[in-house]
């Protein structure tokens, strides 16, 4: 029996487990479409191909398993440049495979040549190309296995369209065994023991915890380990919803205060980056425990006094067996106890603003009326930058994966994309997006994609007619007067939504919020709420310089 090249892509990607490939037609990629038919493998279009790559990232977040892009060549892989930038950044795997004109006419000046391997190096964990027609499943399975080895990531392949289309028997193919989940790494006895002498000589210890945690499923034996310490724990990235709202170990508002006064941080599947101030704010003589699925992030910015490298869920339940035996009595009550004073302290200052009456809206009444909206199964991703920065501080996470957002390369236009994947992966739960106006203008437009899918995706839209968390800076550092190009105007995005299948509401007073949502949740559509909201205070700003 023969075969061409795409139905060898198919067949591959279906024994790899990939259910759904995200995609934008192009003429160098059809085979690839052929042999997704014959597989069952559902094709999603999308409007543009960064949005493909997004959503192929947030499939990855959603799933735990590789997302997988197809795009064609030359602009459809330029285009898809940010995309994987972002998945980059943030650590999620994805496969990327790009169009390429004939093998045979490389250097010509073919249609949409160009050399996209060079081009998708810096920004993948792996990048190459297939140059006969057998080797494509070997080489998706290569790829596969940089995406998931160590720290997840990008990778990208490039198959030229003869490759694709040509036919080969299908006795001449190696179909490789595709490995579905990576070896777990396991860190060195000693370490651990090192890490909990360091613990017990400590007062004031704190743990961050960020997005390997998700990769390493890690969230139940952190738990375990942090309830049995006590022991103050905060979170960013794919790390959210590691513990559960009510969790008595769990701080969101009180960080700068607890690293300056840690004498211990454990850094658990997160950079020094400037999430955290480059670890500025800890003291000079404060103990550094890192915990890494790789060892060449460890040591980033500040040396560690201890390394734990490999499987984080492996590290928590070592960690966790070795403190029942060797420290049963290790707590940090007293400590967790006085950084909750300081938590609900800063709690206090923003209750008149959560309750505000004012017009227009005040950003923390919509996310407080958003708080009240979703419920533990609604995915909620932000994609903005002053109103998705309040919301991370307002709304409860419940599980791995019920907040998503750019992640650290901090890329607006991800909302739609990641929407569109997140309820394709739950068809059963409810996706809400909170968008900036700003960022809303990256990727509106796949609303459509959603209304041709018919996924009722709910969005909500702070809109302050400004790139706020742009325009507040430039103000403090030129004058008002020199602030240019960091307005916008109040918009009617969801006549936009409207116009492209879906349903829209405009929202200008608080009263009108909670009946919105309301409708929105109801309507069966893809919806849009759209709301007035007043310009952020410089006060709470992100800090930017």
């Amino acid at each position: 029996m023969n075969l061409h090249g795409g139905q060898l892509v198919a067949r591959t990607l279906k024994a790899a487990g990939v259910e759904v490939v995200f995609t934008l037609c192009g003429g160098h990629i059809l085979p690839i479409y052929d042999g997704c038919v014959d597989e069952g493998i559902r094709l999603i279009d999308l409007r543009h191909e960064q949005a493909a790559v997004h959503a192929a990232d947030a499939w990855s977040r959603c799933t735990g398993r590789p997302g997988v892009a197809v795009v064609t060549a030359g602009p459809g892989v330029t285009d898809s440049v940010t995309g994987v930038a972002n998945a980059f950044r943030a650590g999620s795997p994805l496969l990327l495979i790009g169009g390429q004109a004939p093998s045979f006419q490389l250097g010509q000046g073919s249609l949409q040549e160009m050399d996209h391997v060079s081009l998708m190096r810096p920004i993948t964990k792996w990048a190459g190309r297939v140059l006969h027609t057998e080797r494509i499943p070997e080489m998706i399975e290569v790829a596969l296995r940089h995406a998931t080895a160590g720290i997840p990531g990008p990778v990208f392949l490039e198959i030229p369209v003869d490759i694709l289309m040509n036919q080969v028997s299908e006795k001449s193919v190696r179909f490789p065994h595709m490995v579905r989940e990576p070896q777990e790494v396991r860190p060195r006895p000693e370490a651990i023991r090192q890490a909990l002498a360091v613990l017990a000589q400590a007062e004031r210890p704190v743990l961050v915890a960020g997005s390997s945690v998700r990769w390493s499923r890690a969230h139940e034996a952190l738990a375990r380990f942090v309830d049995q310490l006590h022991l103050p724990t905060f979170t960013n990235g794919m790390g959210r919803g590691a513990l559960p709202p009510d969790s008595p170990q769990l701080f969101v508002h009180a960080r700068r205060q607890a690293l300056r006064q840690a004498d211990v941080l454990i850094l658990a599947g997160t950079p020094l980056d400037f999430r955290l101030n480059f670890g500025r704010e800890l003291s000079a003589d404060a103990k550094l425990i890192q915990i890494d699925l790789d060892p060449t992030v460890i040591g980033q910015n500040r040396s560690a006094d201890v390394e734990l490298v490999g499987d984080l869920r492996v590290i928590f339940e070592l960690l966790d067996e070795a403190a029942h035996a060797t420290y049963p009595a290790l707590r940090f009550t007293a400590w967790r106890d006085r950084l909750r004073d300081i938590e609900l302290e800063q709690q206090r200052t923003w209750e008149p603003r959560l309750h505000s009456d004012a017009v227009p809206i005040d950003p923390l009444r919509l996310c407080r009326e958003l708080a009240e909206f979703v419920d533990p199964e609604t995915i909620v991703i932000g994609d903005g930058g002053d109103i998705v920065s309040l919301a991370a501080k307002v709304l409860p996470v419940h599980w791995p994966g019920q907040w998503m957002d750019p992640g650290p390369f901090g890329c607006l236009g991800i909302g739609l994309p990641f929407a569109i994947a997140a309820q394709l992966a739950h068809p059963d739960k409810r996706v809400l997006i909170l968008f900036g106006d700003g960022s809303f203008g990256f990727n509106g437009f796949e609303f459509d994609t959603a209304a041709r899918f018919h996924l009722p995706i709910m969005s909500v839209i702070g809109n302050d007619a400004a790139w706020g968390q742009i325009r507040r800076p430039q103000i403090a550092l030129y004058g008002e007067e020199r602030a240019v190009a960091t307005q916008l105007q109040p918009a009617r995005y969801d006549r936009v939504v409207e116009a492209l299948g879906g349903y829209g509401e405009f929202v200008e007073r608080p009263a009108e919020i909670a009946p919105a949502l309301r409708r929105m949740r109801a309507c069966g559509r893809p919806a849009c709420v759209n709301v007035r909201i007043a310009e952020q205070p410089p006060s709470f700003g992100e800090k930017y310089f």
